[in-house]
């Protein structure tokens, strides 16, 4: 049987497993140790230093050391105002994110592939053998473009990236596979040194299934350090240089961690600006300052139980993930919120590498009887007539999944169709997120009746593929997923809210669009179908009918809806006999069609 590890590609720290025997195992490095800082150091000469060695330097030459690398990945460089390190981020290809070292620069999934060749050697060390096929977690709301960037950095070490797995979904599959006989509802919450995820999970006799999730790839245990450290420099109140910042760093995350465990610690820093820096901090004053950044998972949680329609009390079980979760704080902010003691009885900074690990063994054939499906956290549609969102795949939709939809021109011998592809939750695509645009040509005809079918397939990592088709000549167009949403994950979290705020001006919105839409409509039929009809219309009836015209246009103008509803019903309740008589005249001028045809 051929194994395939499973990876933790995690902000802080990376782990890696294998199953034996049918029980997965997290491989420790040569120090005996299972969890390897997510650190890259760049010394003057020689090697890149990996892992604990390269944190130990962090210290020491902060600009060549590069950690938090996973909140670059796939992002853009004007996305992450917000992250506070030592070393040079540079813009690169599309705006994409790059570090700069020296001379040098290198992209976000080169520096994760080190990480991960690292620990590839130590799989290959404990097993003997080669090992080039890998399950990989990421956070469940990483967008297509960072999720492609882990697929690539694992590429770049040398493996073949079976599935991409989110975090979430991973914790649930290592704490729910004892329990595969029972049905739970379960939620996750996720909260790692980069990124926060809350999902809700149901685990039924086997079948795990993510009804809901949600979260923020810039919110974590990283925003906690930064937040300290400000309080310590403001409290110092004497200016200090990029290196005893992050000499201040990792003192800040040691007191950071005693203060789970402790009620007192002191942040002792030697020979900074010319003093000693010695700045006691209790725990009490430590959840003072990481409460705003605690506080802000609040409504992710919130929304992603009434996305999966259920309150916190329906929920069996609440799981916590991520180095963050340790906190007291946290764990009181989950237990106040979910009404319900948190489950720690994994351990949250290695429960998504077992999770990951499990999964490789279900691929490798390894485990049976469990099935493992993931959801889709936005809706992803298209365009259409009027500026309207047309949905494809809606949010929460499980995936894989494969959807479609036949669409049709709306002008006269159009030769060709543009389909910009949307993500988001808005009726209207200007309040969406365009992802990327297709063109595919064809024959021009009459409006309505060239046909273009459109497809949306989300694989099993979570990408996306569209693929566009005439159905008159076959010829196709795929669209190639070159970057995802182009906007901070800030404005992710807005989506969301917006959504929720503008609901009722959005449908409002959108019944205009398609009552205007309709008026456009009838009124073009209605002119090419009186020169049709000709003097088999009345005197009356035609004056009825242009009548019943203006009364729509004069409508159509007023921006009042119900006023346009009922001209648009009025008109077409004055064209029905110009309707049936139109239909007839086409009728007759068909050939007679056989019975054995129908």
């Amino acid at each position: 049987m051929s194994h395939i590890v499973g990876i933790d590609l995690g902000t802080t720290n990376s782990l890696i497993g294998i199953m034996e025997s049918g029980f997965p195992i997290l491989v420790a490095d040569e120090n005996g140790e299972r969890l390897t800082p997510s650190v890259v150091h760049f010394p003057e000469a020689g090697e890149p230093m990996i892992g604990r060695a390269a944190l130990r330097a962090r210290a020491l030459a902060p600009s060549t050391t590069i950690y938090s690398i996973k909140r670059l990945m796939g992002t853009r460089r004007d996305e992450i105002k917000k992250l506070n390190v030592d070393y040079e981020i540079a813009a690169g290809k599309k705006g994409l994110a790059r570090v700069r070292v020296r001379d040098r620069e290198f992209s976000p999934e080169e520096l994760s592939a080190l990480i991960l060749r690292k620990l590839k050697a130590q799989a290959e060390r404990a097993l003997g053998r080669a090992v080039d096929r890998a399950v990989i977690t990421v956070p469940a709301y990483f967008n297509d473009t960072q999720r492609k960037a882990t697929k690539r950095a694992g590429e770049l070490a040398g493996f073949n990236v079976e599935r991409i797995v989110n975090e979430p979904t991973a914790a649930a599959l290592a704490y729910g596979l004892d329990r595969s006989k029972t049905k739970l509802r379960v939620g996750v919450y996720d909260l790692g040194g980069g990124t926060f995820d809350i999902s809700i999970l149901q685990l039924d006799h086997g079948l795990f299934e993510v009804l809901a999730t949600n979260g923020n790839t810039q919110l974590g245990g990283d925003d906690i350090d930064n937040a300290i450290i400000e309080y310590v420099l403001a409290r110092f109140g004497v200016p200090i240089g990029a290196g005893d910042v992050a000499r201040l760093r990792e003192v800040v995350i040691d007191a950071k961690h005693r203060l789970s465990v402790e009620e007192n610690a002191t942040i002792r820093l030697p020979f900074v600006g010319g003093r000693n820096l010695e700045i006691p901090l209790s725990r009490a004053e430590l959840e003072k300052i990481a409460q705003p950044i605690i506080e802000k998972t609040r409504w992710h949680c919130a929304r992603a139980l009434a996305d999966a329609r259920l309150t916190a009390e329906e929920l069996d079980e609440v799981i916590l993930v991520g180095g963050a979760t340790k906190m007291p704080l946290v764990r009181r902010f989950v237990r106040e919120f979910f009404a319900r003691e948190p489950n720690i009885s994994q351990n949250p900074e290695e429960i998504v590498a077992v999770g990951a690990t499990i999964q490789a063994g279900i691929l490798a054939g390894a485990l049976r009887d469990v099935v493992l499906l993931d959801v889709t956290p936005l809706s992803l549609g298209i365009e259409t007539f009027g500026g309207l969102m047309n949905i494809i795949i809606p949010r929460n939709s499980t995936i894989p999944i494969k959807a479609g939809e036949m669409f049709t021109t709306a002008v006269n011998n159009q030769r060709a169709m543009s389909i910009k592809v949307l993500q988001g939750e808005r009726e209207m695509a200007q309040d969406n997120w365009l992802l990327g645009q297709l063109a595919i040509e064809f024959e021009p005809a009459p409006k309505g009746v060239p046909r273009v079918g459109v497809q949306f397939e989300i694989d099993a990592n979570g990408i996306l593929h569209v693929l566009a088709r005439d159905t008159k000549t076959g010829a196709e167009r795929k669209l190639e997923m070159t970057s995802a949403i182009d906007v901070s994950e800030e404005a992710v979290e807005r989506m969301l809210a917006d959504s929720l705020e503008h609901a009722f001006d959005d449908m409002s919105e959108r019944a205009w669009v398609e009552a205007k839409v309709k008026t456009d409509e009838m009124v073009a039929a209605i002119e090419a179908a009186l020169p049709v009809a000709g003097n088999e219309i009345s005197d009356e009836e035609h004056a009825l009918i242009a009548q019943a015209v203006r009364e729509v246009l004069e409508a159509a103008s007023s921006q009042n809806l119900a006023r346009l509803q009922r001209a648009n019903s009025a008109l077409d309740h004055a064209t029905q006999n110009l309707a049936d008589l139109v239909l007839r005249k086409a009728m007759m001028g068909k050939p007679e069609v056989q019975e054995t045809d129908h």
